[in-house]
């Protein structure tokens, strides 16, 4: 689908809350614009986005047409243990993008 930045703090303590932003390169073309022809650019937008934590959701997103081109995403947690987090993003065309990401608590 995309090239995804995902930013994890590296040095975490258990029971800190953590900020994990990503951001995600796609064009979330709303469907409304016009190509040169005068057609209808088909609409192609991330819908969907989750994240989990050792195969629990702790975030999910759904997105909408007035979300930006390259949708930016920062939420919260709290670190309780080491694990992987998966992120996964689920667009129109029916691509999905799964990144992941260890987290390292001490």
């Amino acid at each position: 689908m995309a090239s995804v930045l995902i930013n994890v703090p590296k040095a975490v303590r258990k029971g800190d809350v953590i900020e994990i932003k990503t951001l995600i390169s796609h064009p979330m073309e709303t469907g409304f614009r016009s190509a040169p022809d005068g057609k209808l650019i088909p609409r192609d937008i991330i819908y969907r986005f989750v994240c989990t934590f050792e195969g629990v959701e702790i975030f999910a997103a759904d997105l909408f047409p007035a979300i930006s081109a390259n949708p930016f995403i920062a939420f919260t947690m709290r670190a309780e243990r080491s694990g992987t987090l998966t992120f996964r993003w689920l667009d129109d065309k029916g691509g999905a993008q799964v990144e992941t990401a260890r987290l390292d608590v001490q």
